[in-house]
């Protein structure tokens, strides 16, 4: 287990939590800004750690600002550098927590690397109530998320959560800017749920369809989807694709031709 000085405080760095503290001011400010593009008034910050953005955000006036850690030294940490978040620190994984507002509010994180795409599928559950999410995420995973078909990343999460969301690749960050540096580049990426998502014929249907295309997705469509069609529709030419050149969209109007 390796120690580290951060904000001139020994904190423990548990590789079992995927902890990298972000030390690159530049890199949180820019965080922050396209945080405030838009008017907000209820913010969770997921995993602060040492603290790296909540200094700023701490300091944004007019907004409830809540933070979820899992880590009880960090908590520890947070509490003693800013008293303002006696009663707005939940001490629990993100991951078994419910919506820690009763209204809309929007997400905001350096992101645990090890549990990046479950907390992805966190705010899938939570999009009734979301109103933009900000996060760090290893670069492979934002990339994937953001790839559109015809892309050799675009997977299962790239069409989940464009079905949902309006994904926007912001920027890439440099091995250098965390303590200690990780193995991988990392990029922040933008979610906006959308005004309307694509029409499917139920959002279980959809999941069901689009994790069968990618889990056989050197097969084309025909083949690795055959037990949920009826055997008249898969004469489809739509069907002699791969999965990854479906679009969302395609996607969502296949689960209307799927057995009952």
């Amino acid at each position: 287990m390796n120690t580290c000085t951060f904000a001139g405080v020994m904190l423990t760095l548990k590789k079992s939590l995927g902890q990298h503290f972000l030390k690159d001011e530049t890199v949180s400010q820019r965080i922050v800004d396209f945080l405030q593009e838009k008017p907000l008034s209820k913010l969770l910050e997921i995993g602060p750690g040492g603290g790296a953005l909540t200094k700023y955000l701490v300091n944004i006036a007019g907004i409830d600002l809540k933070c979820i850690e899992v880590d009880k030294e960090k908590v520890d940490f947070l509490l003693k550098t800013y008293p303002s978040l006696k009663d707005s620190i939940i001490h629990q994984s993100v991951l078994d927590a419910d919506p820690p507002f009763a209204g809309p509010f929007t997400v905001v994180g350096n992101f645990p690397y090890n549990i990046s795409t479950e907390i992805l599928f966190k705010m899938l559950d939570w999009k009734d109530s979301l109103e933009t999410m900000i996060g760090m995420f290893q670069r492979e995973v934002a990339m994937r998320i953001a790839a559109k078909e015809g892309n050799k990343v675009y997977g299962v999460t790239s069409v989940l959560l464009q079905a949902f969301f309006r994904v926007d690749y912001l920027f890439e960050v440099d091995e250098k800017a965390f303590l200690p540096p990780p193995k991988v580049k990392s990029a922040v990426i933008r979610l906006i749920p959308l005004v309307e998502h694509v029409h499917f014929k139920d959002k279980r249907s959809f999941f069901i369809l689009v994790k069968t295309a990618f889990n056989q997705r050197r097969k084309t469509l025909r083949n690795a989807v055959r037990g949920l069609f009826p055997p008249g529709q898969l004469e489809d030419e739509l069907f002699s694709k791969r999965a990854e050149q479906l679009s969302v969209a395609d996607f969502a109007a296949l689960t209307f031709r799927m057995n009952q």
